[in-house]
């Protein structure tokens, strides 16, 4: 084919439809689809249909921008309420969590030079490179992978793993760049080079916050006509804010997650549009992230590798995770054993692993760095294969699920200078039980039921309408606790809640 603008068009257009129609069917089935969008780019690559894909420049370029949008979307849609209990263990497990699973995984890699193939001999600091590149549990695979089951889990689960995948990549990056620098100038200064990871550290924490009630400032302040650039005008936002943290010395990614954390939690005009652009970007870049690894990946060079990827893969899940938490975690009694077991499972491997492997590719000094590549891709389908497939199955086994909240029907939002909480409820026969007119409803003052969703139907009701089971309500009130008493006393157990923050 010849390559003209056209065709790139073309091509790129049919790998989206198909990476879409195979994510739906991989639902239906339980498999990841991020695995699926994997597995698109490696269909349509050298070994499959042909596409010729050669620069790890380019796919690391194209990762670089989108874990910048994946980690400011993650840290939007996370509510600071939910992770400000588990911030503690959170970091540890990002920090120490990330070091321990290194260096045991690194030794066990070092531990197989006898039964490695013969031009694949890896060196101790070697093994330890590829262990800190597979160090740190990915976020686009923890998010996607979490929201999408639409599971609730219990003792503050989800926000612990999601904090910890979002806050992660930092630790691995600098890791993977120490090694890499060891190994090309053949020494370190240890002083400083824990120096600089402290420093990468704070200075993108503290960057990340600033530049976050920087965003809130702006883009409240900016008085832009056409409100569809206010997407665009963040956009360039998160750029900024990965790069200019980047001169200053800092860790681009956790500045970007940190940022989405701050900019989710405050008061920003058009929040719904914005949260809504941004979810929709964040799978396009996904899928155009997933698709690109993909196609980096030779298939035909995995069997090589398979057998000492899959002995690194189950030790990893098996061992070397499990381990790291269960250290990590020692200092948080609150969290038993049930829950250490399962955020040892949810360690998931994905994108950001085969990213930080194109590190090692533009290295001339590492000479068994495209072998490391596919180690590191087989690692990473292994693990979606395994772990992300059986989330849901594993939080069930363990008695870890939660009550889950019912989806919401109406697409309405509330401005946030308005304080009110709003709720969708579902009535039973229970319910009604004092009367079928909505006046009999035992609601809070200053609470209004504004609409009903009977069938298909939607209406407004009045106090004299008559209601019956399986209607659902749309409900806002002053006072979100005294609403959640009534429902209890009510009997209604099936409800969302929304409040503005």
């Amino acid at each position: 084919m010849v390559i003209s603008p056209e065709n790139v068009l073309l091509v790129g257009a049919v790998l989206l439809f198909l990476s879409v129609l195979v994510g739906k069917t991989g639902a239906r089935f339980g498999v990841p689809a991020l695995l699926l969008f994997l597995g698109v780019g490696m269909l349509a690559g050298s070994d499959g249909f042909g596409i010729h894909f050669d620069s790890p420049q380019i796919a690391q370029f194209i990762g670089t921008v989108a874990l910048c949008i994946i980690l400011f979307s993650g840290g939007m849609d996370t509510s600071y309420r939910e992770i400000k209990p588990v911030l503690a263990p959170g970091v540890t497990l990002a920090t120490l969590g990330v070091l321990m699973t290194t260096v045991i995984t690194g030794l066990f890699i070092y531990s197989l030079v006898d039964f490695l193939p013969g031009d694949f001999q890896l060196g101790l600091l070697e093994s330890m490179l590829l262990a800190a590149v597979m160090s740190s549990t990915d976020s686009a695979s923890v998010f996607s992978i979490l929201r999408s089951k639409g599971i609730s889990l219990k003792e503050r689960l989800r926000p612990t793993l999601e904090l910890e995948s979002g806050s992660n990549d930092p630790m691995a990056y600098m890791l993977t760049l120490l090694l890499i620098q060891i190994i090309e100038i053949g020494s370190v200064n240890w002083g400083d080079a824990i120096l600089l990871l402290v420093l990468q550290l704070v200075v993108g924490a503290l960057a990340g916050f600033a530049l976050g009630y920087a965003i809130v400032w702006i883009i409240n302040r900016i008085d832009v006509p056409n409100e569809s650039l206010y997407p665009v005008l963040l956009l360039a936002c998160v750029f900024f804010v990965f790069a200019f943290t980047n001169l200053l010395q800092g860790n681009g990614y956790l500045a970007v997650y940190i940022a989405g954390l701050v900019v989710g939690n405050r008061k920003l005009v058009h929040k719904r549009s914005l949260t809504t652009f941004f979810d929709g970007f964040t799978w396009l870049f996904q899928i155009v992230m997933f698709l690109t690894l993909g196609l980096l990946v030779n298939p035909s060079e995995l069997p090589a590798v398979a057998g000492v990827s899959l002995l690194v893969a189950l030790f990893m899940i098996v061992v070397s995770r499990p381990l790291s938490v269960f250290v990590s975690l020692l200092p948080f009694r609150k969290f038993t054993t049930r829950a250490r077991v399962y955020i040892s499972w949810v360690g998931l491997r994905g994108a950001v692993p085969i990213i930080f492997a194109t590190y090692p590719l533009m290295s001339a000094e590492i000479p068994n760095a495209r072998m490391m590549f596919n180690v590191v891709f087989f690692v990473t389908i292994v693990s979606l294969l395994v772990q992300g497939t059986t989330v849901s199955a594993m939080a069930r086994w363990l008695g870890l699920i939660g009550k889950s909240e019912e989806k919401e029907i109406f697409n309405v939002a509330l401005p946030d200078e308005i304080k009110s909480a709003m709720s969708e409820i579902e009535l039973t026969a229970e319910t009604l039980a004092g009367g079928n007119k909505l006046m009999n409803l035992a609601l809070p003052d200053n609470t209004l039921v504004v609409m009903v969703k009977r069938g298909e139907q939607y209406f407004v009701p009045k106090g004299h309408t008559q209601l019956e089971p399986g209607d659902r309500l749309l409900v806002i009130s002053d006072n979100d606790e005294e609403l959640r008493r009534s429902y209890e006393s009510l009997g209604i157990s099936r409800y969302t809640m929304r409040k503005n923050r």
